[in-house]
């Protein structure tokens, strides 16, 4: 078995999670995060838009991770970031972890703006 190893060259992946926090590029960030290639800054939550629609041109699929248990978004917050031309998918926060590296890992525009589990 051949293994490669993965390169990050736009932004730091999510090295892990728990109880209240996210390591990211080797920092540990309590509450919730929003990441991308501009870097790493809190998040406050489904209510704190104006990060996220900032990211409009910059990313091209915002992922944003639920918390511990899968959940939608409120309505006006998809619909103002879908008319801001950002893709976004909802899910619960490992897994939003989880495909954020993968998607990373391939080079492509993306974001992350995740609730702790």
């Amino acid at each position: 078995m051949r293994l490669n190893e993965v390169i990050y060259s736009d932004a730091q992946p999510i090295d892990g999670y728990g109880e209240g926090f996210f390591r990211i590029g080797g920092q540990v960030h309590q509450g919730g995060v929003l990441t991308s290639a501009a870097g790493t800054a809190a998040w406050d939550g489904m209510a704190d838009a104006a990060p996220l629609l900032a990211l409009a041109g910059e990313v091209d699929v915002l992922f944003i991770g639920t918390g511990p248990e899968i959940a939608h978004i409120p309505a006006e917050l998809r619909i103002a970031l879908e008319d801001a031309g950002l893709g976004v998918e909802a899910m619960n926060s490992p897994a939003a972890c989880r495909t954020y590296n993968v998607l990373l890992s391939e080079g492509r525009r993306i974001a992350l703006a995740a609730l702790p589990v």
